[in-house]
């Protein structure tokens, strides 16, 4: 049975708006420490104090990685600050059990007169590593960073690409922990060196309990073997299986809806379809590869106008992942008369990775172009997945046997 590596109890921690009140707190609870009595003092909240994390519980063992996941604010780095033991729990309790190693804030801690050998030798000492382990690995360290003739100049004069790649590398190569931290330290550098991050990353936590704390859902739908949404310091949800959990972080995504135009046309109603029918729920989670349809309702009031309708589908960043202009059967836009329009259009399959979607109607005078409307973020949707892909079209390939040409060898 894997041995449980960190254990935390009921943690809570809370924090003062107010930069004066705050130090006078610290200072009534350190002399409630020295008098023996608990840190925190006793959990009620004084004037302008808020709980920032509130009973917080988890076990996790080596082997696994748990993904910590939620919105800015919702509580994710100071649990990580708290388990790395940068700061204390107001309530609670933490063990660790082995060495720690934490991948947070990469190159903070160089010395930026120094060069970028002598910052490895200093960050290794810092790490109780001797000179002749860190001679035997220094070269290996400066080409996994890719600093080449740069790792002798000094910090200061590094891109802040540089500084976190060779962060990186000196935690990466130097760092063999039992427990390990991650917080979003794999959007470091280009393309190549991200690869070299995520391989590292993935041989470092199979012996180790990883805990990892991203906004990026693809990585933790491929790292993480157990997800942890955190919303307002709380814990929303803890499931082991990282779809669900990705799927949560999807919900809290708030679409405001947002119209634009000279208001000579309104969209009425836009529905959901489904092969059961209209989809009634507020916000439905659908799986990838249904095959959906919207239905709509529009009014054009312009007169003496004829209009055409685009309909786009959003992802939470209100990128465009989708374009359906309406046709007619030769291939051109449908010129829609004065009065409403009620179609259902198509969407075929939906191929869409895991997230959070909404839809944008624009409508628009065919003879001016001038639009009538636009109106974003209409009936928001969620696409459920059991892995979260980094495009957002999926479309699986069934392949059958593997045919190699005369000539050829298998590799």
């Amino acid at each position: 049975m894997a041995d449980t590596l960190i254990s935390v109890d009921s943690v809570s921690k809370k924090f003062c708006r107010s930069l004066k009140k705050s130090l006078w707190y610290g200072m009534q609870d350190l002399g409630q420490e020295l008098r023996g009595h608990r840190h925190g003092g006793g959990g009620a909240l004084r004037p302008d104090e808020f709980w920032a994390l509130q009973g917080i519980s988890f076990e996790l063992k080596r082997g696994e990685c748990l993904g910590l996941i939620g919105h800015n604010g919702a509580g994710k780095t100071t649990l990580l600050r708290m388990l790395n033991g940068l700061i204390k729990p107001d309530q609670g309790r933490i063990a660790m059990h082995g060495r720690v190693g934490a991948l947070i804030a990469l190159g903070a801690g160089f010395n930026p007169i120094l060069t970028g050998r002598e910052n490895i030798y200093v960050n290794a000492s810092v790490l109780g590593l001797t000179k002749r382990f860190v001679d035997s690995r220094v070269e290996e360290i400066i080409d996994f960073a890719g600093l080449g003739e740069f790792i002798d100049m000094p910090v200061q004069s590094f891109s802040s690409g540089m500084n976190v790649r060779l962060g990186f590398a000196v935690a990466a190569v130097l760092v063999s922990p039992d427990i390990l931290f991650l917080d979003e330290v794999l959007a470091v550098g280009d393309i190549g060196f991200t690869i070299k991050c995520l391989n590292t990353v993935r041989r470092l936590s199979q012996d180790a309990a990883v805990v990892f704390v991203s906004h990026n859902m693809q990585s933790i739908s491929s790292f993480c073997t157990r997800v942890i949404v955190l919303e307002k310091g709380r814990n929303l949800l803890d499931t082991s299986t990282p779809a669900q959990g990705i799927d949560q972080y999807y919900s809290l995504v708030k679409h405001e809806i947002q119209t634009s135009g000279t208001g000579e046309a309104v969209v009425n109603t836009i529905d959901l379809i489904a092969a059961a029918g209209v989809l009634a729920d507020e916000e439905p989670s659908i799986a990838h590869g249904t095959e959906l349809a919207v239905r709509l309702a529009i009014s054009v009031t312009r007169s003496h106008c004829e209009a055409s309708v685009i309909l786009y589908a959003m992802d939470e960043a209100m990128t465009p992942v989708l374009c359906v202009p309406l046709c007619d059967p030769a291939g051109e836009l449908a010129r829609f008369p004065v009065g409403d329009i009620a179609i259902d259009v198509p969407l075929g399959v939906l191929e869409l990775a895991a997230g959070k979607y909404s839809f944008v109607i624009s409508v628009s005078d065919c003879e001016t172009r001038e639009s009538l409307v636009r109106v974003q973020g209409l009936r928001p949707f969620r696409v459920f997945a059991p892995t979260a892909y980094w495009g957002k079209l999926v479309r699986p390939a069934v392949v059958g046997k593997t045919i190699i040409p005369a000539g050829c060898s298998q590799a």
